[in-house]
């Protein structure tokens, strides 16, 4: 008889998020309480969080957390990071002992800002200069590797099931207004700590069920706009499409939905004149960028929260809401078993961006 682990399930892997419309900041008990209804999509080999809103005393520093294979990475790390940043708090990542949670790095936060004079040389702009520092860290230094790096947020993420990961960085002696979870069953690529998700650059991370069939015409692309894909997994891919459409390229959200996931040529075909012209430029112009494979993702950034299947649907993803409150995770016992009074609860059409906002409402394209 196979065992637990020996069963290979593409489908696998489970995402939830919780967000509050009206910035109510929660504890991370809740989110935990949601993706382990879902352990069975996982197998152990990855788990991890993100959460805005829980550095409110360092709101304006970005906040850099970092695992480290050893104390000369850290060592290399910590130099690097004072001659480009000025660092405002520096500690170890809290955490307790979890009997599953093994081959622990080292794990260290670090509240930074760029040092003017270091800014002013780069002649970027502050974001820019910040993520190309965390792709050099992430690059040239063995052993060191910025898996966070956004303002008043932060992931946690480790091999284990997400609710021992949950357990193990203490999530509940947080609080949050929005918050995802990933469980992971990794397919295609090795269950490791850089590898679990969520995957973040700045204030972008993304937590993605699927596999990208897409993915080295989709690295290949973004790499030459000076990302380097590090840790060893499709998803990673995503997070840098988003950046790079979204902060430099200045598309908005939904736009970006109609990238990574755009409509078929048949569909575009038969929209109205200006649709099909816009959809006709973003497929064109992005066309290496289209994400193609079964997927569903959740996007957490600074402010709000996008939910996204592939154009298919060939992942499953379910959204409540009550109140203030939006609930979007893989399957519906995942939300149930927070809130069971929902007043809606639904499943976005394939392709179909649902983007939920601060005090912004929620948008599910209709």
């Amino acid at each position: 008889m196979l065992k637990e682990g020996q069963i290979r399930i593409p489908s696998g892997c489970a995402i939830s998020g919780i967000f509050s419309k009206s910035g109510k900041r929660i504890s991370g008990e809740s989110i935990i309480k949601s993706i382990e209804t879902m352990h069975d999509r996982s197998n152990g080999l990855g788990g991890g969080f993100a959460a805005y809103g829980i550095y409110p005393e360092y709101k304006d520093f970005y906040a850099f957390h970092i695992f480290y294979d050893g104390s000369i990475p850290k060592k290399e790390c910590e130099e690097f990071l004072e001659h480009h940043f000025d660092i405002i708090n520096l500690s170890k990542i809290p955490t307790t002992k979890v009997a599953s949670i093994k081959d622990t790095p080292l794990i260290w936060r670090y509240f930074v800002t760029p040092l003017p004079t270091k800014l002013n040389e780069s002649q970027l702009d502050e974001k820019e200069f910040v993520a190309r520092c965390v792709m050099k860290i992430n690059i040239k230094i063995d052993g060191a590797y910025v898996f966070s790096s956004g303002k008043n947020m932060g992931t946690f993420k480790a091999v284990g099931y997400p609710e021992d990961v949950g357990e193990f960085y203490r999530l509940s002696d947080y609080k949050g207004y929005s918050w995802t979870a990933h469980g992971r069953y990794p397919t295609n690529t090795p269950g490791w700590w850089g590898g679990a998700h969520p995957f973040a650059l700045l204030d972008y991370s993304v937590v993605h069920n699927g596999e990208i069939s897409s993915y080295d015409a989709n690295r290949r692309s973004i790499e030459m706009h000076g990302y380097k894909c590090t840790l060893k997994t499709d998803t990673e891919v995503i997070t840098y499409i988003i950046d790079y459409l979204h902060r430099k390229m200045g598309l908005t959200l939904e736009e970006i939905s109609n990238v990574i996931a755009a409509p078929f040529w048949q569909t575009i075909n038969r929209m109205s004149k200006e649709e099909k012209e816009k959809h006709t430029y973003l497929r064109n112009a992005f066309s290496s960028l289209l994400v193609t494979g079964p997927f569903s993702i959740l996007l957490g950034f600074e402010g709000g929260m996008m939910a996204l299947n592939d154009r298919l649907k060939l992942r499953s993803m379910v959204v409540g809401e009550k109140d203030d409150m939006v609930y979007i995770a893989s399957e519906e016992c995942a939300i149930r078993i927070i809130e069971k009074d929902l007043d809606k609860v639904w499943s976005p059409k394939g392709g179909e961006a649902v983007i939920v906002t601060l005090n912004g409402g929620l948008d599910n394209g209709n």
